[in-house]
């Protein structure tokens, strides 16, 4: 695979606006447009905040109304979004090709001219509460929450991307624009797009809604960057029907060529629908129907999780058999051998060309490259660097990082007790 797999330019406006544009032979354009703020930049009382922002850009700017352009994107004929990162904010928009520039018009000003009105922010603030106690009552997304809770003492990551009930309440007029005048300034931001047009052609078009505005001084919050905290957790939570279980570990100190054995590890351990912990909990023992391992490679976050639910009298044997298939692979029971990485290469080399083929994935995926300074064609890298990987190296990595794990478990209760710590 070589590094002209896709046509890619880079440009730079003079207010320090970044931007990747990527011809492809496609009938539709992506664009997306981020500013490099999110949560794991937030002070503890400003938890929520970046969250809260990114819902306000679509609330009404000094051109539109909400109303207006909420309707003005719906005639797109696309699909619109938004979401809040850890460590960006980002809004797009794929539509048909004709409609690059109308799009490009439509985030410019949302980015640049959102108003903040009281009315508009009170509403608001009772939709993100609502999606507050939505995610609470997502039995799955709770106990996450409540793991990542227990697992970490200072780090922004402890908290969900929504903040909490709290803060939400409590943010004002004042505090929400503040934040927004901070943070959103051409300086602090970048674009990306993806579209069948010449390169100068999309340059242009972006430069006639983006060369006006002006850069600005801002200064991220510091990122706390923790190791997980080995504790065993359990909670009760009323209305349960399964108990459910959550492992967290960290990676903080791997470099690129170990994150990578990590990925072929975590594919084999949890990932795929043959996984090791699929085959022992769900088709051997019959204890589960959810059983899986998550890898986040964010920067600063660099975490894998494993989760799964089971009968409340279930759980102890659950226990046994993730840390027993944990210790198999540390004593090397189980084979990882060149079927397993060939396949994972097939999966990685999958997974890549789906990306490529989607104008929105590949957009995103340029996106995030870009605000984190990585090469846009580290992919490539990837693929080259798997061919060296070996057993031996899957073992070692499988040592390293699986040990003192964070454990949360959340069981059934009539009432909410108060949680009990097994350490």
């Amino acid at each position: 695979m070589e590094k002209n797999i896709f046509d890619l330019k880079r440009y730079k406006l003079d207010n320090g606006i970044e931007i990747v544009i990527i011809n492809k032979d496609t009938q539709l354009a992506s664009i997306h447009v981020g500013t490099h703020i999110g949560t794991i930049y937030e002070k503890k009382e400003e938890k929520g905040i970046a969250h809260f922002v990114e819902h306000m850009l679509f609330k009404g700017t000094k051109k539109r109304t909400n109303e207006e352009l909420n309707e003005e994107l719906e005639q797109l004929g696309g699909e619109y979004n938004a979401y809040t990162d850890y460590n960006c904010t980002v809004c797009s928009i794929t539509a048909l090709k004709e409609e690059l520039e109308v799009s490009i018009d439509l985030l410019s000003d949302m980015i640049q001219n959102s108003t903040f009105l009281e009315e508009e922010i009170e509403r608001e603030r009772g939709v993100i509460l609502s999606e507050l106690r939505t995610g609470n009552d997502d039995i799955e997304n709770y106990s996450f929450k409540k793991a990542l809770e227990y697992a970490f003492k200072e780090s922004s990551i402890k908290i969900d991307t929504i903040g909490k009930q709290d803060t939400v309440e409590k943010f004002n007029r004042e505090q929400l624009m503040n934040f927004y005048k901070q943070y959103y300034v051409p300086n602090n931001c970048c674009i990306t797009v993806v579209s069948p047009y010449e390169h100068y052609k999309v340059f242009e078009m972006i430069k006639k809604y983006f060369k006006d505005w002006k850069m600005g001084e801002f200064k991220r919050g510091e990122v706390k960057v923790e190791n997980n905290i080995p504790v065993k957790k359990i909670s009760y939570k009323k209305d349960l029907e399964q108990s459910t279980i959550v492992y967290i570990y960290t990676f903080h100190n791997l470099n690129k060529q170990e994150e990578l054995v990590l990925r072929v590890l975590n594919y084999k351990f949890g990932e795929s629908a043959n996984s090791i912990l699929f085959r022992r909990l769900r088709e051997e023992k019959g204890l589960a129907y959810d059983i899986y391992s998550e890898l986040d490679m964010s920067k600063y976050v660099k975490t894998i999780s494993i989760y799964t639910s089971v009968n409340e009298e279930d759980v102890e044997e659950a226990l046994s058999i993730i840390d027993l298939s944990i210790e198999d692979i540390k004593n090397e029971k189980i084979v990882f051998n060149e079927k397993n990485i060939a396949l994972m290469k097939k999966v990685f080399k999958t997974a890549i060309a789906n990306t490529l083929e989607d104008s929105t994935q590949l957009a995103n995926y340029a996106f995030h490259q870009l605000i984190d300074g990585e090469d846009i064609y580290e992919f490539i890298d990837n693929m080259n660097n798997m061919e060296k990987i070996t057993s031996k190296d899957i073992y070692h990595i499988c040592r390293k990082i699986f040990k003192n794990p964070t454990i949360h478990v959340l069981v059934p209760g009539k009432v909410i007790r108060s949680e009990k710590n097994n350490n």
